[in-house]
């Protein structure tokens, strides 16, 4: 018997046993369908939080105020504005794997344009915050050195500004209030979406920091250079670490902690945030690789139980067969290529269940999805590799029987 007769008598016989066969691929059907949909809303779920870390700018370290002590009560994080312009530039100038810092404040206010008018963040900041978040103006034009020192009332909002207080008019030139302050948009920043956060970093107005300071979000009565809080640039090929442990040194020093006091500012490293997230995903993943291998081993058995099953119903055709001739070889190739066909037929089915499974989950969620072409052939592959485990036993079975006991059996 040749290689493709032994193909064509192993799909004959699964085309005799039509409802058997379906219902023996079934757990393989399942298990490849869940790999396929936990590779792809997996792998999408990966780029869009190394795409959200992204939009934050690259090698950042955000420095924030942190908690302090008075009269033996700890205020928390935040309760005091324990950063300043000055700490921002000692970084800038005594770190050298610095490349540029970004010192901000933050708050919220009603904006108005013409007869349109909306709640928005609005941030304070200074030259360096287009290079540290590498955020680009799309449309018009950066704020000048000048208008940040002299804090000129002019005005840097995101797309979703625009569009909702000039729909698709263009704003550069245009004005709009804050605070009841007339600020001239001079340009549109380049769309980012949404933060790991879930935030909306489109739905944003800037203005140069004094201008912030005086007019918009109000100045800190105890220290009139406060920031709320400040990005660090590392340069590229530096380490993270270390940087951070610099400009923890240099703020412990400038702010004249003790060693056994505690940092009155807290430092984050975006790298660690997407390192967690990224374990987080390796751990579902594990999670559902388990289930979908739980799934191929008792598909697995299921083929061995039906070939062991199919060598006992034809029993009587292969004691003909040896006797006329056939090789156990032949007989082995057959119920082996037997198995492996269900298991690859399952495979394939179980590809395209994933694939519709993946693309419900995406749409539902809103995820984003990615299939890899490696993925879909790896999972077949494994599928046929599946296959031939579980049906070599009964292949040998079938191969080793007496010709004459064969013919007899009834």
């Amino acid at each position: 018997m040749t290689l493709g007769d032994a193909v064509v008598s192993a799909l004959d016989a699964l085309r005799l046993h039509k409802l058997r066969s379906a219902l023996t691929m079934l757990g393989i059907i399942i298990g490849v369908a869940a790999v396929i949909a936990m590779v792809a809303v997996g792998g999408g779920a990966r780029e869009q939080v190394v795409a959200q870390i992204r939009s934050l700018g690259a090698n950042l370290l955000v420095v924030t105020p942190g908690n302090i002590t008075q009269g033996g009560v700890r205020l928390g994080a935040g309760a005091a504005s324990t950063l300043t312009d000055d700490d921002a530039a000692a970084i800038m100038k005594e770190v050298p794997t610095v490349q540029v810092t970004a010192p901000f404040l933050r708050g919220s206010t009603q904006v108005v344009a013409g007869g349109a008018n909306w709640a928005t963040s609005v941030y304070g900041i200074d030259l360096g915050w287009h290079e540290a978040r590498e955020w680009e103006v799309e449309q018009g034009r950066a704020f000048e050195p000048d208008e940040i020192a002299r804090g000129a009332q002019v005005a840097l909002i995101g797309q979703t500004v625009a569009r909702t207080l000039y729909g698709g008019a263009d704003p550069v030139g245009q004005e709009l209030r804050a605070r009841n302050v007339p600020f001239r948009v001079v340009g549109v920043m380049a769309k980012k979406g949404q933060s790991t956060f879930g935030q909306d970093q489109d739905d944003v107005l800037f203005v140069p920091l004094p201008a912030a300071r005086q007019r918009v979000i109000g100045r800190n009565m105890t220290n009139a250079r406060a920031i709320g809080s400040l990005y660090v640039k590392v340069r590229d090929g530096e380490s993270l670490a270390d940087a951070e442990t610099d400009v923890k040194a240099l703020l412990r020093q400038r702010h004249r902690l003790q060693p056994n006091q505690e940092d009155d500012f807290s430092i984050r490293n975006l790298a660690d945030i997407a390192a967690t997230r990224e374990a987080s995903a390796r751990t579902l993943a594990l999670l559902l690789a388990a289930v979908a291998g739980v799934s191929l081993a008792v598909g697995g058995i299921g083929i061995m139980n039906i070939m062991l099953v199919s060598v006992t119903e034809r029993t009587r055709e292969i004691g003909l067969r040896l006797a006329l001739g056939a090789r156990q070889g032949d007989i082995l190739r057959q119920f082996l290529f037997e198995a492996t066909g269900l298991a690859v037929i399952g495979g394939a089915v179980g590809v395209l269940i994933g694939v519709g499974v993946a693309f419900g989950v995406s749409n539902a969620a809103g995820w984003p999805l990615l299939i890899e072409p490696q993925s879909v052939v790896l999972a077949v592959v494994f599928s046929g590799i599946v296959g031939v485990f579980f049906g070599w036993y009964p292949a040998l079975r079938a191969s080793r029987l007496d010709p004459i006991e064969a013919l007899r059996h009834t």
